[in-house]
């Protein structure tokens, strides 16, 4: 059962989010935002918790992970008047990159962001679609910190809090809007 923070949005959210089984492999439950993406209502509702909870953090660049963090990130950017930076999957950036590795749920991967992304003391928020086992957002929170930037918080749309993804971000503020 999924619980849902409080919210002044007129459009529940959760109820565009679809559950998966067995995607991308046997066992998993995959929680797929794409019903919600396409709804403009949904959409909107789902942007604006971001929006309402950071719009006045002062936050210099929107940090967004591939490629879901993008289109929960990108939106929230532009409402916030926030910088928007993208954090890839290998081989998609042209220039000078640091590049990080991590585990998931299900295999391994790894994270690149452009060397000249942030400066020195830039606040940052990371956003992502979902908290799982938490290293995607440890492996950007790694390269983050390697190009000095301060980290305002991590924000997902859902977590799925059996998989302790906060467990990977000790210190960090972490908020979440639907949690399974």
């Amino acid at each position: 059962m999924a619980r849902f923070a409080e919210s002044p949005c007129s459009v529940e959210v959760q109820s565009y989010i679809r559950a998966i089984p067995d995607f991308p492999l046997p066992g998993i439950l995959f929680r797929d935002i794409t019903p919600l993406l396409k709804d403009k209502q949904a959409f909107k509702a789902a942007v604006d918790l971001f929006v309402d909870k950071y719009k006045q953090a002062k936050i210099d660049h929107v940090v967004g992970i591939e490629a879901r963090g993008y289109m929960l990130g990108a939106p929230l950017a532009y409402a916030i008047g926030a910088g928007f930076v993208p954090v890839r999957k290998p081989g998609k950036l042209p220039y000078s990159k640091l590049s990080e590795s991590y585990a998931l749920e299900y295999g391994t991967n790894s994270l690149e962001i452009h060397a000249d992304a942030l400066g020195n003391g830039d606040r940052v928020l990371v956003v992502d679609d979902l908290l799982a086992t938490g290293g995607t957002a440890a492996a950007t929170r790694r390269l983050l910190e390697r190009l000095g930037a301060s980290i305002a918080g991590f924000a997902f749309l859902i977590e799925l809090e059996a998989l302790k993804g906060r467990d990977a971000l000790p210190g960090a503020d972490v908020t979440t809007f639907i949690t399974y």
